[in-house]
C-alpha cells in the first residue's frame, strides 16, 4: 500500500508540474508589455519605470492601453500621421491588436503635442475631453516637467474614462473632496435635527406677549431713488494653449478622436 501511495503522489506531481511554467510565462508577458516609447530621451530610467507601472495599473482598470510616445524626428511626417503609423505598425491595444488605446504623442522638434483615443478610448476620451487633458499638461510641457505632464495624462485619462460619455468630467460633483465634505455636511444636518428633536419644544414666540388689539402700524413709506446698471468687459483667457485639430483615421482604417496643440 505504501508503494502505491508513493506512485500516486509522484504521478500527481508530474501532472501538476507543467502548469507552473505556463503560469509564469503568461504573467511575465503581461508585466513586460511596453507603454512608454521615449525616443526623444525626455525621461530617466527611474521615471520610465514608474510611468510604465502606473500606465499598466490604470490601463488594466479601464481595459485600455495608455501609451506615451515621444520623438525628436517624425521622419518628415506630420505629428498625427506619425502617431497613426506607429499605432498601425505596433498593433497597439489592450484587448486585442489594434484595440482600446489612448496615445500621447510629443514632437520635440516642432514643439507639438497630440492626444488620440481608439475604440473605447475614442468613446470616453472624445475631442472635448482630450482638449481638457492637453490643456492640463501643456504648462508642464512648456516648463520641461515631462514626467509630471505624462503622469497627469495617465491619471486624468483614467479618471475621465470612469465617467460616462456626455457628462462634464470636471464637474465638482465628481470631486472626491467635495463628496467627502457633502457627506460630512449631510451627516451634521441629520445629527443636528436629531439633537433638536430630542430636546423640549419651545412654546414661546414673538406673539406671546404682543397686544394685537392695541398694536398697529402707524405709517408706512416707500421712496424710490434710482436704478443704475454698470457693464464690464469679460477678460479673455490668454493662458489657453493654441490647439485644434481633431480625430481621424489611420492608414489601416482605425478611427480615433484627437486633440492637437503646441507648447
Amino acid at each position: 500500500m505504501r508503494g502505491k501511495a508513493w506512485f500516486t503522489l509522484l504521478l500527481s506531481l508530474l501532472f501538476l508540474f507543467p502548469v507552473f511554467p505556463l503560469g509564469i510565462s503568461g504573467s511575465a508577458f503581461a508585466d513586460t508589455k511596453q507603454k512608454v516609447y521615449d525616443f526623444a530621451g525626455l525621461l530617466t530610467d527611474k521615471e520610465k519605470k514608474e510611468l510604465e507601472a502606473l500606465a499598466g495599473k490604470y490601463g488594466a482598470e479601464r481595459k485600455t492601453d495608455l501609451i506615451i510616445l515621444t520623438t525628436d524626428d517624425t521622419q518628415g511626417k506630420d505629428i498625427v500621421k506619425y502617431m497613426q503609423d506607429f499605432y498601425d505598425e505596433k498593433a497597439l491595444g489592450y484587448d486585442r491588436p489594434h484595440g482600446n488605446c489612448a496615445i500621447l504623442t510629443v514632437d520635440m522638434k516642432n514643439r507639438e503635442v497630440y492626444l488620440a483615443g481608439f475604440y473605447e478610448a475614442k468613446k470616453y476620451l472624445d475631442e472635448g475631453r482630450l482638449d481638457r487633458i492637453r490643456e492640463k499638461i501643456t504648462p508642464d510641457l512648456k516648463r520641461g516637467n515631462y514626467y509630471d505632464a505624462f503622469r497627469s495624462y495617465i491619471e486624468t485619462s483614467h479618471r475621465y474614462m470612469g465617467i460616462r460619455p456626455g457628462v462634464d468630467p470636471d464637474n465638482i460633483l465628481f470631486n472626491v473632496w467635495f463628496q467627502l465634505l457633502a457627506s460630512c455636511a449631510v451627516g451634521g444636518i441629520v445629527v443636528g435635527v436629531m439633537a433638536y428633536n430630542s430636546g423640549g419644544r419651545v412654546t414661546v414666540n414673538e406673539r406671546t406677549y404682543q397686544d394685537t388689539e392695541r398694536s398697529r402700524v402707524l405709517r408706512k413709506t416707500d421712496h424710490y431713488i434710482r436704478t443704475s446698471v454698470s457693464k464690464r468687459r469679460k477678460p479673455s483667457n490668454n493662458n489657453r494653449s493654441r490647439g485644434g485639430g481633431g480625430g481621424g483615421v489611420t492608414g489601416g482604417g482605425h478611427s480615433h478622436s484627437g486633440s492637437r496643440g503646441s507648447f
